[in-house]
């Protein structure tokens, strides 16, 4: 039985010794280089499709027709740039009378705050003159005494 258990113990320690080999065997290896990747060929771009070919605006006008249309549209874009230009006259004139208007709110306000100020200051003496009268009263009989 000691033999049989010494044999037991040596096959182990031998089993054990080369399995520790064998990984450290395997954690020596180099790692492989990795694959070089097949390049892939590039995409044909991707072309504007033609323009479709303006047509005539007029084509069935003759010149003179033509000139009568673009005469009439002409004076009346003229009309409609003269209607704009009276608006912004309109609009630049209730500018200036608004600018006005805030400006005489905002003196308007500045006087409002200077009159506030003065009546703090009128509330601020009466409350100190009502503390004094009141400090006479309840504490100069006391001190009398």
């Amino acid at each position: 039985m000691k033999t049989s258990f010494i044999f037991g113990l040596t096959v182990i320690i031998i089993l054990v010794s080369s399995l520790q080999f064998a990984l450290a065997f395997e954690t020596e290896q180099e790692p492989k280089p990795p694959e070089i990747p097949v390049p892939t060929p590039e995409p044909e771009p991707i072309m504007p499709p033609d323009p479709d070919p303006v047509p005539e605006p007029f084509p069935e006008d003759t010149e003179s027709e033509k000139m009568q249309r673009l005469t009439k549209e002409n004076d009346k874009l003229k009309q409609q740039n003269l209607n704009l230009k009276g608006q912004i006259s309109i609009l630049k004139n209730e500018k200036l009378e608004l600018q006005n208007e805030i400006l005489e709110q905002n003196d308007i306000i500045q006087n409002l705050k200077e009159i506030i100020l003065e009546q703090v200051r009128v509330i601020m003496d009466l409350v100190n003159k009502l503390q004094d009268v009141l400090f006479e009263r309840i504490f100069s009989p006391t001190i009398n005494l």
